[in-house]
């Protein structure tokens, strides 16, 4: 436990993440550290990434909203011999007892198609979870460069 000196002076000194400030948790899951990576201006796409997990029962992402795009939809990337694919899929499904941990550079991830504006690091927004079995999540998302928010996100996660 640190003591409140010691704490405030970690606070000031930036050497405590707040990757939990943002973590949402009901009585079936836990959302934890929904982040998205910035994007150039002419680029109308972006991705977020995030980590589910299931406590007691399986839970099926279904469907995500945003108002920062025209659409979002869910995607799952893998190499095919020595081509990396990227498709749209129906749905996620997290297994009891499991985490689904989505990073930059391949599996699953979310896309937002027809971005209003481009995602700029240091701003936030909202998006909406919808999961089969439990309705809808509301999560923040925070826009961080891919290495900042897997590092902020990992850390977080070998916390807990």
């Amino acid at each position: 436990m640190l003591t409140r000196a010691l704490w405030l002076t970690a606070l000031l000194t930036g050497s405590i993440s707040f990757a939990s400030a943002h973590d949402v948790q009901t009585e079936h899951l836990r959302i934890a550290h929904p982040f998205a990576t910035p994007t150039p201006p002419s680029v109308t796409n972006g991705a977020a990434y995030l980590d589910i997990e299931a406590y007691s029962d399986s839970v099926t992402l279904v469907s995500v909203r945003s108002p920062v795009s025209e659409s979002v939809e869910l995607h799952d990337m893998q190499m095919e011999g020595d081509m990396m694919k990227m498709r749209q899929v129906n749905s996620i499904s997290v297994d009891a007892g499991e985490t689904l941990t989505m990073r930059p550079g391949g599996g699953y991830h979310i896309m937002f198609m027809g971005l209003q504006q481009p995602l700029v690091e240091g701003e936030r927004f909202p998006m909406t979870l919808e999961f089969a079995e439990h309705g809808d999540v509301e999560v923040e998302v925070w826009v961080q460069s891919a290495e900042q928010g897997s590092q902020d996100a990992d850390a977080h996660h070998h916390h807990h």
